[in-house]
């Protein structure tokens, strides 16, 4: 079992930047591949970013390339997403989520956490 907890600051103007990170817990190794990925008001889940546990692999949905970063950092179990040049159409509820393998705009993971909500006004 994994633990995913999110948080970052939720609300931002335009253009302006933001950072949420994911504290994990639990057997990480079983599920090394992490994702963010978003609810956005009436809309369908989408997938954001994925990291492989080297971090030397790393996935973006096309809307967030060249704008949104993905890291992590094995030694404190965090996963962080920078989010800069934030466009209202970013505002939505974010995830962070564990899979077991490959890293790709899936939007299929086996553990989630709890969602922070992130704003962006224009």
């Amino acid at each position: 079992q994994v633990q995913l907890f999110e948080s970052g600051v939720g609300l931002v103007q335009a253009v302006r930047s933001l950072s949420l990170s994911c504290a994990a817990s639990g057997r990480i190794f079983s599920w090394p591949v992490m994702g963010c990925l978003r609810l956005p008001p009436v809309k369908e889940r989408e997938f954001v970013a994925a990291i492989s546990w080297s971090g030397g692999t790393t996935y973006y949905a096309d809307s967030v390339k060249g704008r949104f970063t993905i890291s992590r950092d094995n030694a404190k179990n965090t996963v962080y997403l920078q989010m800069n040049s934030l466009k209202p159409e970013d505002t939505a509820v974010y995830y962070c989520a564990a899979r077991s393998r490959s890293v790709s705009g899936t939007k299929d993971y086996d553990f989630w956490g709890q969602g922070t909500q992130v704003t962006v006004s224009s």
